[in-house]
């Protein structure tokens, strides 16, 4: 997560990132599922995929209406037949960029200054209509448009989603700790994920929902509309067992056109190890077992850890055996120990 400090000040204020930029629309788009995302909590042989992954990759879907929406802008602020020179002024020169959490823009700060909702203890927008399941996208343009007024904080004195992190990620109301947190440590983290951490992420493969789906104020959202946003069947509620078999090819076919695609095979891989081992469920055995000898590195330590979460002691000696006679790399090793 470097390059959070990295472009820092190019996050602190929207004219860090384009010095003309004069207004900020922020718009919202709802992806509250029809069913509770925990309910797969308790069937450990599947993986739990954050629901705003099980769809449509977001930010294909959300930047295609931005560039509508900017367009349309654009030609409401210049008439037919007139150039940007033509403009008002202190409205020009018209020009607009779309964001759609792929640049340092503090889309949550600027979601609630714009009044789509607040910042919630979870650090993250809450909207009165949308509960905690809203996409935020962001038109940046040279247009001076009229404010709306921020939203106030409505959480009060409710601490239900910070109750509810399996990592205790929030050391205050407000505050994340990045490198607890589940979303993070299944997405963004490359490396090896810290044992004293693996067991609370339980059969969650790929983020998490559950501070955002403890938060009250979902019971006054319907289920998303946009078709885009449906789960895909077979990233519902996905068997363990066929995640840890996938290959390059398998991985890049079964998550096309998802952002599971960005985080490659081998964290994936990695993280329904880490599901695996907390399974308790020898029935997988062999499909961690499978994957001791792979390429990767971090995947072969997942599995040594998973195979010591699930194999018998006879069984785990003469594995840790050959393994330990054949493997290089030190950071493997010490999973065996």
């Amino acid at each position: 997560m470097l390059w959070m400090a990295e472009r820092a000040g190019e996050r602190a204020s929207p004219r860090g990132l384009w010095p003309q930029v004069r207004s900020v629309v922020m718009l919202g788009m709802s992806y509250a599922p029809a069913l509770d995302p925990r309910r797969h909590a308790d069937h450990p042989q599947l993986g739990v995929i954050s629901v705003y992954a099980q769809g449509a990759d977001y930010h294909d879907v959300i930047k295609k209406r931005l560039k509508q929406l900017a367009r349309w802008l654009l030609e409401a602020a210049i008439p037919a037949g007139r150039g940007p020179a033509d403009v008002p002024a202190g409205r020009g020169p018209a020009d607009v960029k779309v964001f759609v959490d792929t640049a340092p823009v503090m889309e949550k700060p600027l979601a609630a200054a714009a009044g789509l909702g607040w910042q919630g203890k979870h650090t993250n927008l809450v909207s009165r209509r949308h509960g905690s399941w809203l996409f935020l996208g962001a038109i940046y343009t040279t247009l001076d448009l009229e404010a709306d007024a921020p939203h106030a904080d409505r959480c009060g004195s409710c601490t239900a989603c910070q109750t509810a992190c399996p990592t205790d990620a929030f050391p205050a109301p407000y505050q994340l700790d990045a490198r607890r947190c589940v979303s993070y440590l299944t997405i963004e983290h490359k490396g090896p994920i810290p044992r004293e951490l693996r067991a609370a992420l339980g059969n969650r493969v790929y983020g998490c929902d559950d501070c955002l789906a403890a938060c009250p104020w979902n019971k006054f959202a319907a289920a998303a509309r946009e078709m885009a946003f449906s789960p895909r069947l077979e990233l519902t509620a996905p068997r363990l067992a066929e995640l840890l078999a996938l290959d390059d090819a398998g991985f890049r076919q079964v998550f096309a056109g998802s952002p599971i695609k960005r985080i490659g095979r081998d964290r994936l891989v990695r993280n329904a190890l880490i599901a695996a081992g907390n399974s308790a469920a020898p029935a997988l055995l062999p499909a961690v077992l499978a994957c001791v000898d792979d390429p990767a590195p971090v995947v072969r330590g997942a599995a040594a850890w998973a195979v010591r979460r699930l194999a018998e002691p006879m069984q785990l000696a003469a594995v840790r055996r050959d393994r330990l006679a054949r493997e290089t790399d030190d950071s493997v090793r010490a999973e065996w120990d």
